[in-house]
């Protein structure tokens, strides 16, 4: 029911317009049945789920269950809880001044009887709005009873003169100012066992015990929970009475296809106007980029357990464009577009986003970051261009032989990080071969794309064991396997 929350004040203006109260899992509840009816998208801006996490989030919803969402990181469960929001009524009446806001055809707290019983009708309502009624807390450690539950609060008792036997003198914690509200816990593990037993009977019964108190106090909350598999087994777990009053636990995952991970990358990552209007990426690229994340998950150097963020892709997105926007900036050129070579400007998004085993400990974070930029490229390079096979006939005409030809004749070419884009494009021009399988393989590409899918090509050749390139301080050479090979020796 629509009110107008300007012009009710007083419990008798709240009973004359004809409020009803509800509880918070069946507001959420009526107003997800209508924008199920309505076909309108409840969890927008969360891609990747619309067939697995989402209906079985409004199935627990529409279930009246509290949530638990049991995901690796970077799965966007904080996400989908604070969007859960938007299921909620516009505004809620309140009694004034109430601590845990009290309904006022409802009140459960002594502040609020007593005032509806002084002042009847003319009781004072404020209005809250569905921005207010969200409430979150990181579960850490050090997370207290008294801070989730309450306290008895000395001041009180003196400034008002009471007893510590009087439940007046109760200061209440997060949970019960969050009545009529979405609480959410993040890392549920992480908070101690003694402190998860706690909320048994706030989940069950409603009850509330501080102290020596015991109140009746039945709130009205819907719960989320999030909770990372990786803690059950490093830092913690959730107590099996807890998970047993959890209604649902949902299960998120990582996004299954590169497409589905662009649009996250793009709607996430921070970007300056003045970069996207300065540098130019190609698809390519942005597929690329995806693609080293999806290496990275079934990377054997890679701790699968802890999982390779969404937040790896978003940060080194945004690493990818400055990288190309600080040599447009140093050549003082208004426009640019991402190299291939600009991907060496990501690896330090890629090291602090992944935990690595102990093989890849031995290889080294940069190595490892180096590995899978390799392993992105010689999955995506078939996509483009003709497969390279590990065993090829000897006598067999291969559609590269050309390009290893023209390398086998020259001293390689160098690309460097610092070229300006005239430079970069006169040494990518001066392979023949490589314009002639561009326009074979790929001639729709547009001209702003084919300089990147050179590249591309080149380095597939690289990490097909049929090219060698070598990084210098500056910049990197190609040069043919067996030239490679004699330089370093």
């Amino acid at each position: 029911m629509k009110l107008d929350h300007k012009k009710i004040k007083t419990l008798g203006a709240l009973k004359a317009a004809g409020y009803t109260s509800i509880g918070i899992k069946d507001e959420l509840r009526n107003n997800l049945r209508q924008r199920i009816k309505e076909g309108k998208d409840s969890f927008t801006g969360v891609w990747g789920y619309e067939d697995s996490v989402i209906p079985e989030l409004e199935r627990a919803i529409l279930s009246r269950h509290n949530i638990n969402l049991l995901g690796l990181r970077g799965q966007a469960k904080t996400r989908l809880a604070r969007l859960m929001v938007h299921l909620l009524d516009e505004y809620i009446p309140v009694v004034e001044g109430s601590e845990i806001n009290d309904d006022p055809l409802k009140p459960i707290s002594r502040y609020s009887r007593q005032l509806i019983q002084e002042k009847g009708d003319d009781t004072p309502i404020s209005w809250v709005h569905r921005d207010e009624r969200f409430y979150e807390k990181l579960a850490t450690p050090d997370v207290t009873v008294a801070d989730l539950i309450g306290d008895v609060d000395p001041i009180k008792a003196a400034n008002l003169k009471l007893s510590y036997a009087d439940d007046r003198v109760i200061h209440f914690g997060m949970i019960p100012r969050a009545n009529r509200c979405i609480f959410v816990i993040n890392e549920l593990p992480d908070l101690q066992a003694r402190i998860q037993v706690s909320l048994f009977n706030i989940l069950q019964e409603g009850d509330i015990q501080i102290r020596g108190f015991k109140l009746r106090l039945p709130l009205d909350i819907q719960f989320v929970f999030t909770a990372n598999p990786e803690d059950y087994t490093n830092r913690g777990s959730i107590v099996t009475p807890l998970k047993d009053r959890i209604g649902s636990q949902i299960l998120t995952h990582y996004p299954k296809e590169i497409g589905t991970a662009r649009k996250i990358t793009a709607q996430e990552a921070m970007l300056d106007e003045r970069q996207t209007n300065t540098v130019y990426v190609p698809n390519l690229a942005k597929d690329l980029l995806e693609q080293i994340s999806f290496e990275a998950r079934i990377s054997e150097f890679v701790d699968a357990k802890s999982g390779v963020s969404a937040r790896t892709s978003i940060t080194a997105y945004e690493n990818l464009l400055s990288t190309a926007e600080r040599r447009a900036l140093s050549q003082g050129i208004e426009k640019t577009s991402v190299r291939l070579s600009d991907f060496m400007g990501v690896i330090p998004a890629i090291t602090g986003k992944i935990e690595l085993v102990y093989e890849g400990e031995q290889e080294g974070a940069d190595a490892v970051a180096l590995m899978l930029i390799d392993d992105a490229i010689k999955s995506l390079f078939p996509n483009y261009f003709p497969a390279i096979l590990k065993l090829e006939q000897k006598d067999m005409e291969g559609p590269y032989d050309d390009l290893i030809l023209w390398f086998f004749d020259r001293e390689g070419i160098e690309l460097l990080d610092d070229q300006t884009d005239a430079e970069y494009r006169k040494a990518l021009d001066s392979i023949p071969p490589l314009q002639e399988l561009i326009s074979k393989h790929q001639p729709k590409v547009s001209k702003s794309d084919s300089y990147f899918f050179k590249e591309f090509l080149l380095w597939g050749l690289v990490v097909n064991k049929k090219l060698s390139k070598h990084r210098y301080t500056k910049g990197y050479k190609l040069k043919d396997l067996y030239g490679g090979f004699i330089s370093k020796l």
